[in-house]
């Protein structure tokens, strides 16, 4: 799953197949940077101070956040430092294109961000993360893995704790619980907070949540790896765990329609609509899109790992 990732993203471009939050509505990106001009309020306006993007895409969702930033947070804007947390050639020319003049740092991983305090947006970036899947057969776990291109179970050492039925699949992703404790860590030392907005539920349990998409559509994932968008659900559970066993503190998760609409997102969607009419169906259709439980809204989670030191988090104060 990590080499096909790896040459997906190298050689495609994945909005070919998959549209994200920020370009479905700019409206996404700008509340996702008005959250963290005030979460640097929440802060003690720290500067300098990084603003740190995981998986950028294309560019979109930083643009919209550093221009709702410019003209609501001048002060943030100055302090802070864009940091890009990305690997593939084409998409960081993508977004030197999109984000124009704006000073950017792009890192290959984390650990080579600078120490300072930070704010981190990282939106489905987590679910391209590679995962191991388990499966219960009798009374041991066997794990999958591929060969030849099928699927294949060996018996595995792995120590799950876990009580499952006769064919349960569990599945874990250790670099998402790395990231999650590596992120627990930072806040805590150097101060921040980050946001996790990706899809999975809420709890943790049993599962098989592999999947590919190719031009919209599902796929087999085991047909043209490297060549099709494959993914997986997050386990927001685990990640709260493991970023608190760091020593952060954790918010939600929350599902995506109801993180956004406190952040106001379908007020600034409705503006859009109306400063532009001839698109306002398709923003509409957008915003729909984001928040209704039916669609985007409830599968979507938004998580945030922060500073011990902050108590409260926009959109968060009731979850």
């Amino acid at each position: 799953m990590a080499r096909a990732g790896a040459a997906y993203y190298a050689a495609r471009d994945p909005f070919h197949d998959f549209a994200t939050s920020p370009e479905l509505s700019q409206a996404f990106g700008e509340c996702l940077g008005l959250w963290a001009a005030v979460t640097w309020q929440a802060m003690g306006r720290p500067d300098p101070v990084l603003l740190v993007e995981c998986g950028p895409g294309r560019g979109s969702l930083m643009a919209d956040a550093l221009r709702a930033i410019d003209e609501m947070m001048p002060d943030f804007r100055a302090a802070l430092r864009v940091h890009l947390v990305e690997t593939s050639p084409r998409l960081r020319e993508a977004q030197a294109l999109r984000l124009g003049d704006a000073a950017i740092t792009w890192h290959e991983d984390i650990t080579t961000l600078p120490t300072a305090p930070m704010i981190m947006l990282a939106n489905e970036f987590l679910d391209a993360l590679p995962i191991r899947q388990f499966i219960r057969r009798g009374a041991i776990w066997y794990e999958r893995f591929v060969a030849d291109g099928m699927f294949i179970e060996m018996p595995s050492d792995a120590v799950l704790q876990e009580e499952a039925p006769e064919g349960a699949i569990k599945e874990v992703n250790e670099a998402a619980l790395d990231f999650a404790a590596w992120l627990g860590r930072w806040v805590t030392l150097h101060g921040g907070a980050a946001l996790l907005i990706d899809y999975g539920p809420g709890q943790t349990g049993f599962g098989d949540s592999l999947q590919a998409i190719r031009a919209g559509q599902p796929i087999d994932p085991l047909t043209s790896p490297g060549q099709v968008d494959i993914t997986a659900h997050v386990d927001f559970a685990a990640l709260a765990a493991a970023a608190g066993a760091a020593g952060a503190v954790t918010h939600g998760p929350l599902p995506q329609g109801v993180f956004l609409q406190r952040l106001g997102f379908m007020t600034r969607a409705a503006m859009l609509a109306r400063l532009a009419p001839a698109s306002a169906q398709a923003q509409l259709a957008a915003a729909h899109r984001l928040t209704a439980p039916e669609a985007m809204g409830r599968l979507f989670k938004a998580l945030a790992v922060c500073d011990p030191r902050l108590l409260i988090l926009a959109g968060f104060e009731a979850a």
